[in-house]
């Protein structure tokens, strides 16, 4: 983890403005990177935590927030019931925030006629839809328990002062070649594109160079900066890929040296 992967968080917008479906959205502050200094992330653990810490090391350094409560497991005797990601305190208002932090990559599937339904996981093992019920009903409803109200209590931390919202940023990426216009979420949060193998073997393709990404770079801002391979060379790491039921990320860079993010999905 770099600063690249900061940039990349803060360049990722939120996937609507204030409030879909009974979920607000917590707008993430403006951070000055010349005064930001990236502490230590650890590295063996998955992208969506190292994001968590990303966060976590941002908001501090905002001046805008304290950070009351990181990561922090409920259990009840010995069975976690869930893992409240933030609460946050104002600095300016003391306002007590519960933030329940969510960075997704989907596509968009436009053969589903609902747009909460059509964005999904590359690998289809997650949806946009369930993600959203699970933020309602599992997480935000957590700080409702005894167990949670016991530690608020511990803390000094008064639950009734508390306001629930979601950071939920997200990169959509469209089918390759269309135009799709999004009704209740942001249309910017639409970064890229994607497309079946098959479709990915024509000449257009052929003519450009591209950059395999590993999944912790899936953040990263796509630059010039890197060892850019040939579309064979390409085709036999997306195969690997998709032999293990995986829709590799890539960077694909034309003769014009304009770049492109890609899903290429397996199924």
């Amino acid at each position: 983890m770099n600063l690249k992967h900061v940039e990349g968080f803060l360049h990722t917008q939120e996937l609507w403005n204030s409030t879909f479906d009974n979920v607000p959205q917590f707008i993430f502050p403006k951070i000055d990177l010349k005064k930001f200094n990236l502490k230590p992330i650890p590295e063996n653990i998955r992208l969506g935590q190292q994001i968590e810490y990303i966060f976590q090391h941002l908001i501090t350094s905002s001046l805008n927030y304290k950070t009351l409560i990181f990561n922090q497991p409920i259990r009840s005797e010995n069975r976690t019931l869930g893992e409240i990601d933030f609460i946050l305190q104002n600095t300016n208002n003391q306002e007590i925030t519960h933030v329940e932090l969510t960075y997704k990559f989907y596509i968009i599937d436009d053969t589903i006629s609902d747009e909460i339904h059509q964005l999904v996981g590359p690998n289809r093992k997650d949806a946009f839809f369930e993600k959203v019920q699970k933020i309602k009903n599992k997480q935000f409803s957590l700080l409702k328990t005894n167990e949670a109200l016991k530690f608020l209590e511990l803390n000094n931390i008064d639950p009734n002062k508390i306001t629930s919202k979601a950071c939920f940023k997200a990169q959509l990426f469209k089918p390759f070649n269309k135009h799709i216009t999004l009704q209740n979420l942001n249309q910017n949060c639409i970064i890229g594109s994607w497309l079946k193998f098959t479709d990915f073997d024509f000449l257009v393709f052929k003519e450009c160079e591209y950059y395999v990404l590993t999944k912790q770079e899936w953040i990263v801002i796509p630059n010039t900066k890197v060892n850019w391979v040939t579309h064979d060379t390409a085709l036999k790491t997306i195969k690997i890929a998709h032999e293990l039921k995986r829709a590799p990320m890539l960077w694909m860079k034309s003769s014009t040296n304009k770049i492109s993010k890609l899903f290429i999905v397996w199924w």
